[in-house]
């Protein structure tokens, strides 16, 4: 099996969500001024036009808005058959990330899902979703 793609964990705009996640934190980029939700992450507000923005620790839960199951492989690392999913996070509606599964789980849209912290090496750790337990 191919080396699973990494993001860079240094990139000015994303580089506090992945060491957020490293620390065990799932975190968004908010501006300081309005409070919008900057998703994608900039370090300028499109809403207020301001320049400070932070980086915020949210609930590590959402819901699943959508997902698909790939039954090919389309990238090297990334085994057939596996699911894409599509969360979008509690404490801010509207924000969604995406994750891995494995295989062809069972998945209705709006059930509960939380993160998990997949460690790939000692830069590199990725907020994973995964179903709550009914």
């Amino acid at each position: 099996m191919a080396e699973r793609a990494v993001p860079n964990t240094i990139d000015h705009d994303t580089g506090g969500h992945w060491q957020a996640a490293k620390n065990g934190e799932l975190a968004i980029r908010a501006c300081t001024n309005c409070d919008l939700v900057l998703h994608l992450p900039k370090a300028y507000c499109h809403g207020c036009g301001g320049w400070d923005t932070e980086w915020k620790a949210v609930s590590p839960t959402g819901t699943l808005w959508s997902y698909t199951v790939t039954e090919r492989e389309l990238r090297p690392g990334f085994e057939p058959p596996y699911t894409v999913v599509v969360i979008d996070l509690n404490e801010a509606p509207g924000t969604r990330l995406i994750g891995y599964l494995a295989g062809r789980p069972d998945l209705e849209i709006g059930m509960a899902f939380r993160v998990r912290f997949d460690k790939v090496d000692d830069e590199v750790t990725l907020p994973q979703w995964e179903p709550v337990p009914a």
